[in-house]
C-alpha cells in the first residue's frame, strides 16, 4: 500500500527510506544507496495501483518532477522473502542499531542535527506510534502466535 506515501514523498526535501530490501545477500547485509541510484521503476504483473511498492511510489514522483532533492535508502537484507507482516528475524534484528547510525550519519551530511528525545519530550508527527516497533511486534504476536 505505498501508494499512500505518495503525498508525504512528493513534498518532502529529503527522504531518507530504513526497510528491508531484497538486494540477494547474505540475510543482514546492511546497504546504503543514495541519489540516482535508489531504486525508482514501475514493476510488472500489478493489477492496480492499490498494489504499488515504494519503488513505484518514487518512480511516480520522479515522473511529476516531484522527487525529493536528497534521496537515500538504507536496507537490511531480510532472512525471509515471503513473510510480509512477520516479525524481524535476529539477523534483521542485530543490524538495526547500526541502520539507525548509517541513518544519522546521512541525516549530518544533509545538514539535519539528530538527537534522542529529552525525558517528557512529545514526539514529532512522522513518528506516530503506529510505526513504532513496539506496536508493530504487539499486531504482529496477535495475528500470528506461532
Amino acid at each position: 500500500q505505498g501508494i499512500f506515501l505518495m503525498p508525504w514523498v512528493r513534498t518532502a526535501k529529503n527522504l531518507l527510506i530504513l526497510d528491508a530490501i531484497d538486494f540477494g545477500l547474505e540475510p543482514g547485509s546492511l546497504r546504503l544507496i543514495e541519489g540516482e541510484d535508489v531504486p525508482r521503476f514501475m514493476g510488472v504483473k500489478k493489477v492496480s495501483m492499490h498494489q504499488a511498492g515504494f519503488q513505484e511510489v518514487l518512480s511516480s514522483a520522479d515522473l511529476a518532477g516531484e522527487l525529493p532533492e536528497e534521496l537515500a535508502l538504507i536496507g537490511v537484507q531480510p532472512e525471509l522473502l515471503d513473510d510480509y507482516g512477520g516479525s524481524l528475524r535476529p539477523v534483521v534484528r542485530a543490524r538495526l542499531d547500526e541502520a539507525v547510525q548509517a541513518g544519522i550519519a546521512v541525516l549530518a551530511e544533509w545538514g539535519i542535527e539528530a538527537r534522542p528525545l529529552a525525558d517528557g519530550e512529545a514526539r514529532d508527527s512522522t513518528a506516530h506510534e503506529a510505526i513504532t516497533l513496539e506496536r508493530y511486534e504487539r499486531k504482529s504476536q496477535k495475528e500470528d502466535p506461532a
